[in-house]
């Protein structure tokens, strides 16, 4: 398979491995985590549901968080944009993720914002290189990256970007972008992941949508909103 990456099974619970980095789980007949994926998937719901049409996946990975956005948005176009076709690959034979009718493209993230024609209502960014508890943003991330995500968003849609050692410069990023942005957090995760909008947003009201939510509201419990 591609550098590093492997299959490791827990029980019912498969997870991807890339370089002994936590790139992915999944059990059968769960669509929610109970980590960083479900953190990122808050940005699906920062949207109302008639505007969850086009959304884009940077970093796809083994489609944690592409399983919950389908989850909030059944009808919705998803794209997936992932570095390694061995990745997709394992995520196919392992992690059933052809059945989430995703588009996914192969290729890096950066360049696939770049060339971009299409807009979007939600873009969702998990892009890491490296391994294990030294994965960090590639460069480009986070200028002029998310600018140029921004950029293909459609009028009052969501930007969501996770980070680790990254995050302070995240968030002075996504604050300069946008006009609302929220912090959500993990307990006992560093991740940080960092929504944005032009559109009305907050902590609370994102809290109050998580908690209504039938898939992401079991998660409720784990999340630390604050707005920015």
């Amino acid at each position: 398979m591609g550098k590093g990456a492997r299959i490791v099974r827990q029980g019912k619970r498969r997870v991807l491995r890339i370089d002994d980095t936590f790139a992915s789980t999944y059990e059968p007949g769960c669509v929610t985590t109970g980590s960083v994926w479900d953190a990122i998937a808050c940005g699906v719901l920062a949207l109302p549901p008639e505007r969850r049409r086009r959304i884009l996946l940077l970093g796809l990975g083994g489609g944690s968080a592409a399983r919950i956005a389908r989850a909030l948005a059944p009808e919705a176009v998803i794209v997936g944009v992932e570095l390694s076709a061995d990745v997709v690959r394992l995520a196919q034979q392992h992690l059933d993720l052809d059945v989430l009718g995703l588009e996914v493209r192969i290729g890096d993230a950066r360049e696939a914002i770049r060339s971009e024609r299409a807009t979007y209502d939600a873009i969702l960014e998990d892009v890491f290189i490296g391994s294990g508890r030294g994965a960090y943003k590639p460069e480009g991330l986070p200028h002029p990256l998310l600018d140029q995500a921004k950029v293909l968003l459609r009028p009052g849609g969501v930007l969501a970007s996770n980070a680790l050692d990254e995050a302070p410069a995240v968030r002075r990023a996504m604050t300069g972008l946008f006009s609302h942005t929220v912090e959500v957090g993990l307990v006992d995760y560093d991740n940080r992941v960092f929504i944005g909008s032009d559109a009305s947003l907050s902590a609370r009201s994102l809290r109050r949508t998580v908690a209504k939510d039938p898939v992401l509201g079991e998660t409720l419990p784990q999340f630390r909103f604050r707005s920015r």
